[in-house]
């Protein structure tokens, strides 16, 4: 079993007025095979909490501290950090024009193992993930996110994740901009990978929609920064209906 600890972050952002406080003192527990759910109303701190486990050049961490299996993450680089097991899936996915999508994820496999796959097990494990979130064939010869509709870059997403099987992930609102087939396939595509390893799974989301068919073991809600109120699902159904219309009464 592996461990993600993260325990009193405090994290600002750099601001054309000066540094912004954003998370005010995280502690947040993740094992292996538990899916965590992070919800909560915009500018709460909940993407701000993924590009710091990530390790985002913009965020700086002021206090705290978060450990992998005992190692502590902040000190590793962003590439430590993901041959570590550490995975992100943007929520704003960028372009990388000139390079095709199958060069990118043999690329990114071998950068993590440390050595190339085997060619032909890693074609065949390319095409079975690729049919698995009804991705045409073509899609591994465009380039990277370039003329993407957000579907296809959500789909990228997960495709990654799946081939790169990290031991934690962390799905920065990857129901945004989905319709209704793209969110199934995209949430079957997160189900299969936790049902084919002990992968952890943070999961941030606005919405309750994809908890329909995410099912999470611990639902996180974020206000100001701060974990506000934490539970088990039938949090995010109470949120469902009321909303965080309390949690921002109360702050007032």
């Amino acid at each position: 079993m592996s461990t993600l600890e993260i325990r009193d972050l405090h994290v600002s952002v750099e601001t054309n007025d000066g540094p912004k406080p954003i998370l005010r003192g995280v502690d947040l527990t993740v094992n292996s095979g538990e899916t965590h759910a992070i919800m909560g109303p915009n500018g709460s701190g909940k993407s701000t909490l993924a590009y710091s486990i990530a390790g985002h050049p913009k965020y700086e961490v002021t206090s705290g501290s978060v450990t992998l299996d005992g190692e502590d993450v902040l000190a590793m680089s962003v590439d430590e950090r993901a041959r570590a097991g550490l995975f992100l899936a943007m929520q704003y996915p960028v372009e990388v024009p000139g390079v095709t999508v199958s060069n990118f994820l043999r690329t990114a496999k071998t950068a993590i193992d440390g050595k190339a796959p085997a060619l032909r097990q890693w074609v065949g494990d390319v095409k079975t993930a690729m049919e698995d979130l009804r991705m045409d064939p073509e899609f591994a010869e465009r380039n990277v996110n370039e003329g993407f509709s957000g579907g296809e870059k959500k789909r990228h997403e997960i495709l990654q994740m799946e081939l790169l099987k990290p031991k934690f992930a962390v799905l920065d609102e990857t129901d945004s901009g989905l319709d209704v087939d793209a969110l199934r396939v995209v949430s079957e595509g997160v189900n299969r990978v936790k049902g084919n390893s002990d992968i952890g799974v943070l999961l941030i989301t606005h919405y309750t929609r994809i908890l329909r068919y995410i099912h999470p073991d611990h639902v996180h809600v974020f206000i100001d920064g701060r974990v506000a109120e934490q539970g088990g699902p039938e949090l995010a159904e109470r949120l469902e209906e009321s909303g965080y219309d309390r949690y921002l009464t109360a702050r007032a």
